[in-house]
């Protein structure tokens, strides 16, 4: 008997991928690599296989991009992409101004949404986003890519065998030096140091920290914030210098249920001198772990030294030794591909989703809290935003 084989074709709209993170994770890295690999595999004769289409308002780069693989659709018309029924999901990963109002739009077209986030710039705005989607009974997603970083993987594992104990603490750090632009290009784009662009590293990054607490750590009950731009002037694309409007550094404490405290410094303005561009340290009763984008090593509270203070003599405990590597327990893909995968299931096969367009509102949330912390120099609550 033979298998007829299935293909589940599903056009996909990519709008604003020819921003550095659209076009390198989202399109190059997670669509086309689906592609290549020969769609989703959901058994031996069925795949998911996603047609993307691309949406944006420089034809010249989209006509580039396409160039590198897929159907070659694109079209500066997104009201057009709207109205193919052949398109059933709307991606959106361009500036956040712009994002809620396209989202608003491809929900009334009864488009799936999956979106970068901040999905909005308020969290009023983020929250109706997910009343919309609800009401309309679209399925949505929000990407929250460091959920499948190898190195946060690693730390799950070890959270869900119990290693840890008790979790008493996370500590992480998050940065590097990027450049003003004057002598050496910058790696981040000028409108990051503009608060009348969105910009800012509180509001990037305290998303990120809201879904990496939420789910490995436990919920984020309130936050103390203090935000700093050191960097006062930069040099834009064209090489013209600005003033900073926007927070390049950010250092938060997060209470979390469960009695954790969590600690996390942001910064565009640190120089790195540590196992990678982010670090989270996690301390518990039983033992510790300090996880990095790939890798991540413990020590066992058997195997942990007890340092004497004596600063008259040079430390005889090697603090970097006595720590072992976790190994990698499974092949490790491409995070954002991974999410893009579990999303174009859920679609396809209704496979459970939740990392949804309420838990973009929270991130959003979080940042404005970290910013009204900041402002009044105290403590915020984050009050429940009901599913």
């Amino acid at each position: 008997m033979s298998h007829q084989s299935k293909t589940h074709t599903v056009g996909v709209i990519m709008n604003g991928v020819t921003g550095r993170m659209g076009t390198n994770q989202h399109f190059i890295r997670s669509i086309l690599s689906i592609i290549e690999q020969g769609g989703v595999k959901i058994s031996d004769g069925e795949v998911i296989m996603p047609d993307p289409i691309l949406v944006g308002r420089n034809e010249a780069r989209l006509r580039k991009l396409t160039a590198l693989g897929g159907s070659g659709r694109f079209t500066t018309d997104l009201d057009a992409a709207l109205a193919d029924p052949h398109n059933v999901i709307y991606f959106d990963s361009q500036t956040t101004g712009r994002r809620a109002p396209a989202v608003k739009k491809a929900i009334a077209a009864g488009k799936h949404v999956y979106c970068e986030k901040p999905t909005a710039v308020t969290t009023e705005a983020a929250y109706e986003l997910y009343q919309v989607a609800k009401k309309a009974g679209v399925k949505n997603g929000v990407v929250q890519d460091k959920l499948w970083l190898p190195g946060l993987l690693k730390l799950k594992t070890l959270i869900e065998t119990g290693f840890f104990g008790q979790i008493l603490s996370v500590r992480g750090e998050f940065g590097y030096w990027v450049y003003e632009g004057d002598v050496i290009k910058p790696q981040r784009p000028s409108w990051n140091y503009r608060k009348e662009d969105d910009g800012g590293i509180i509001v990037d990054m305290l998303c990120h920290w809201r879904y990496v607490l939420d789910n490995l750590f436990g919920k984020v009950k309130s936050v103390s914030c203090l935000g700093a731009t050191h960097v006062k002037k930069r040099w834009d694309e064209d090489g013209k210098p600005f003033d900073c409007t926007s927070d390049d550094s950010a250092y938060a404490t997060f209470e979390l249920e469960g009695d954790i405290v969590a600690q996390f410094n942001s910064s565009w303005t640190v120089r790195v001198r540590r196992d990678d561009l982010l670090t989270l340290q996690v301390d518990g009763t039983k033992g510790s772990a300090v996880a990095g984008l790939r890798d991540c090593v413990v020590q066992h509270a058997s195997a942990t030294p007890r340092p004497t203070w004596n600063p008259d003599i040079d430390s005889p405990i090697g603090f970097f030794d006595n720590w072992t590597r976790v190994p990698n327990y499974q092949p490790m893909e491409n995070a954002f591909k991974v999410q893009w995968e579990l999303f174009l299931r859920h679609v396809v096969l209704n496979e459970p989703f939740p990392w949804t367009l309420l838990e973009g509102a929270k991130g959003v949330q979080l940042a404005e809290k970290g910013l009204e912390s900041w402002a009044k120099r105290a403590w915020v609550d984050l009050p429940e935003l009901p599913a």
